[in-house]
């Protein structure tokens, strides 16, 4: 027990932990910076323009919004970190490259429906990042399968997404 102790304070002295530690914060702040500045988009619209649309029964209540796309940018940087992590940036351009441009069209959407107020476009938008996320999902998986898998709500999430982003654009197509 006391060599385990002094094993782990080595290990937090050592810059390998440091470099563990910025870089979590790092992809855990690149993925909250994302979802912040989609927020700060979104409230332009939402207390006015987006509780005029007509919307589906399934629609979940406000809060639910800010809950679930807080854990999932969480998980996203996560994941992203144990990518990072395993292979770097040189070894894991192709996986963090998916991973970077997910976030953009995530942050793509809410310019569109909520900036915008373009709920057909949009759609289309979604179900393009909704296909990347699956790429990046898988991509992350063949290098951490923790990576890959901490993807798996958010693919679930977009495909509910998609589904009620359809039936807003039904119920208020003019």
């Amino acid at each position: 027990m006391i060599r385990s102790s002094k094993s782990a304070v080595i290990f937090m002295q050592s810059p390998l932990w440091w470099r563990a530690i910025w870089g979590l914060a790092f992809w855990v702040a690149l993925s909250l910076g994302v979802s912040t500045i989609g927020g700060a988009i979104t409230r332009t619209s939402v207390s006015e323009w987006y509780q005029g649309l007509a919307k589906p029964s399934f629609t979940p209540p406000d809060w639910t919004f800010t809950a679930v796309w807080i854990s999932l940018f969480l998980l996203m940087g996560v994941s992203a970190w144990l990518v990072w992590r395993r292979t770097g940036f040189a070894d894991g351009a192709v996986p963090l490259a998916c991973f970077a441009a997910q976030l953009a069209l995530n942050l793509a959407w809410s310019i569109l429906f909520f900036g915008f107020r373009l709920v057909d476009w949009a759609l289309f938008e979604l179900v393009v990042l909704w296909i990347l996320v699956l790429m990046t999902t898988v991509a992350f998986y063949h290098v951490s399968r923790p990576a890959g898998l901490l993807l798996v709500p958010y693919l679930l999430w977009l495909f509910f997404a998609i589904a009620l982003n359809a039936s807003i654009w039904r119920l208020n197509a003019t």
